[in-house]
């Protein structure tokens, strides 16, 4: 079942065209990767999905329904949930009561931590410390935790293993393919055989469109195509 649809989106911000044209289709179950230089329109892309910004052309369809133009709470509660860049903490609350503010009301909160606990142990440990005094690496963990125990149907990763020590990536990525069984993903990454070896489908993009797609199996740095849009 194709569980997400872009078809022919034109992105702006002010009078920059950022998104031009893009199309693509994320199906149940899989890890699909954006991949691409920084400025091309990866991260945009997962805003357009949200309607952070929204599209001045074009269609998102999530579950068979066109959200263009829908407000981004409306979205969020419709079950795509994000995590950015950034990683954008309640620096002031603690590992605990920044899982339970992405949690409903009326969903299991104890069986959410149980399960982020079990993707990241560490964030037990910390669970009563405030966000703002975590490591990068910790943070970066909470906000994928944050993620994870919204029940979200998808799941928006933007740049996961950015400034991580490689044994926090390795948690990273486990938590990741571990979290795959249960919610489709779309991951932009720009550590490339990290996001070969996690995604089922890449998307390769310039200057905001799609020149490149397939399956990820078999494709190396080497590949010529590749090499050519990915290349500073």
């Amino acid at each position: 079942m194709t569980l997400l649809e872009l078809e022919g989106v034109h992105t702006y911000y002010g009078e920059s065209h950022i998104l031009q044209g893009v199309d693509l289709a994320v199906e149940d179950g899989e890890i699909v990767a954006l991949l691409g230089r920084n400025g091309v329109g990866k991260t945009t892309t997962l805003r357009s999905i949200l309607q952070l910004t929204p599209p001045r052309t074009g269609i998102v369809r999530f579950e068979g329904e066109d959200i263009t133009g829908a407000p981004t709470h409306d979205v969020a509660a419709g079950g795509i949930g994000w995590v950015p860049e950034e990683r954008r903490m309640f620096g002031y609350l603690t590992v605990e009561e920044n899982l339970r503010v992405a949690v409903a009301p009326d969903d299991d909160f104890e069986a959410m931590r149980e399960y982020a606990f079990s993707l990241f142990p560490d964030l037990e440990r910390f669970r009563e410390k405030e966000a703002r005094n975590l490591s990068g690496g910790q943070q970066q963990m909470v906000a994928i935790a944050r993620g994870m125990v919204g029940d979200n149907d998808l799941l928006l990763v933007d740049e996961p293993s950015e400034g991580l020590a490689p044994q926090i990536v390795e948690q990273v990525v486990e938590a990741l393919r571990e979290a795959s069984a249960e919610t489709t993903m779309v991951l932009v990454e720009q550590n490339f055989p990290l996001a070969m070896d996690l995604a089922d489908r890449f998307y390769l993009l310039d200057h905001g469109t799609v020149v490149e797609s397939g399956s990820t199996e078999g494709v190396t740095a080497n590949d010529e195509t590749i090499r050519r849009y990915l290349s500073a």
